[in-house]
């Protein structure tokens, strides 16, 4: 099958959405299928306001036109919601192509997050944008549940995986040699949408340490100076952090997943975190972690957790499985009836007036 998937979200950014891509399409490529991705790289782009390291395309819709015509795919999957997947979907729909979309961020959440949008105006637009494909794919039962509850139709389910060669156990904990134990670890960036203060603030023995880097750093570094801050990390060092550490802390309520939930259950590391989507449905009875309200409670109960457990229960997690469900969802979505047209979005419209000058070269990703 030659699959064309859309997405604002690429290399070189560091995020769930990337490394979700990346994984699914090695899988995808080993049993034969053909993949095309259109990305930011192809086209005109500018920082993201507040997210520097994000760079937000202008996407080029004669180009994406003649992409779609000449490379001619059976599928096309829009992964993401900015203005490259806009663009695509918009394209999709007047060439009659079959597409599915995912819904990998709750994006609402995050705009509310810094402005006060309202939470129904943004699911509104997103449903819409959703429900003009063969189906929407979401990454476990409680974010498919919300959607579902909110009027999204043709829900499909695609988990994720961790990559358990790389993310193991080892028995050279030495990452945080000279810090007083027991070391509390996060990952992830450092934005509002990830409530990073609320584990920063936790009252909880030993050292709390953070990895990944973001527009609140600087707050962040200033508001808690006995938190030891790292930086980013690449993926091959992280597994080193997971397995050196106590507990890991998950304190965002917005995630669709959580990635690095099961990075750290890879490497023998028990989760304590909010009951929130993700975390309630990776850890949930599975021993591997605690949940609850009081995150100080959580994490210090987390001590007492088998290392081994959490390695078994992270076993469970793997990408072929996902590709599976991600392959069984395009078949489903060849074989279901024509959806009903949606009316165009504002969006839409103003987004069929973008025509900026192709690059020369257009490369395949």
């Amino acid at each position: 099958m030659r699959i064309l998937i859309a997405t604002d979200a690429w290399e070189p950014q560091i995020n769930g959405v990337v490394k979700t891509l990346r994984a699914t399409i090695g899988e995808l490529e080993k049993r034969g299928h053909a993949l095309r991705v259109v990305a930011p790289h192809l086209f005109r782009r500018a920082a993201m306001p507040g997210y520097p390291e994000i760079e937000v395309a202008w996407p080029d819709l004669s180009m994406i036109r003649s992409i779609i015509r000449e490379w001619d795919p059976d599928h096309i999957h829009v992964a993401t919601e900015g203005p490259i997947g806009w663009a695509v979907r918009r394209l999709a729909r007047s060439e009659g192509r079959i597409f599915t979309t995912s819904f990998h961020t709750r994006f609402p959440e995050y705009l509310r997050a810094r402005l006060p949008v309202p939470l129904g105006l943004t699911y509104r637009a997103l449903r819409r944008f959703h429900n003009a494909g063969r189906g929407v794919m979401v990454a476990t039962p409680s974010i498919r549940a919300e959607l579902e509850r909110r009027g999204f139709t043709n829900v499909m389910p695609w988990g994720r995986g961790v990559d358990l060669a790389g993310f193991r156990p080892t028995a050279d904990r030495c990452a945080f040699v000279g810090l007083p134990r027991p070391i509390f670890l996060t990952v992830g960036r450092l934005a509002p949408e990830k409530n990073m203060e609320a584990f920063l603030s936790l009252s909880l023995p030993g050292t709390k340490v953070v990895i990944g880097d973001g527009p609140a750093a600087p707050t962040l570094r200033a508001m808690f100076p006995e938190a030891v801050f790292l930086g980013a990390k690449s993926h091959g060092e992280l597994p080193t952090f997971y397995a050196g550490a106590d507990v890991f802390v998950f304190p965002s309520r917005t995630d669709t997943f959580g990635l690095v939930l099961i990075e750290a259950l890879a490497c023998g590391l028990p989760v304590a975190a909010f009951p929130a989507p993700g975390p309630v449905d990776i850890v949930a009875d599975s021993g591997a972690g605690i949940i609850g309200e009081d995150l100080a409670v959580a994490a210090l109960a987390a001590l007492a957790i088998d290392r081994e457990t959490c390695r078994r229960h992270a076993e469970g997690f793997t990408w072929a499985h996902a590709t599976d469900q991600f392959v069984a969802n395009l078949e489903a979505a060849h074989a279901s009836a024509v959806p009903a047209e949606c009316a165009r979005s504002d969006a839409t419209q103003l987004l069929a007036t973008l025509s900026f000058p192709a690059r020369s070269a257009r490369r395949k990703a």
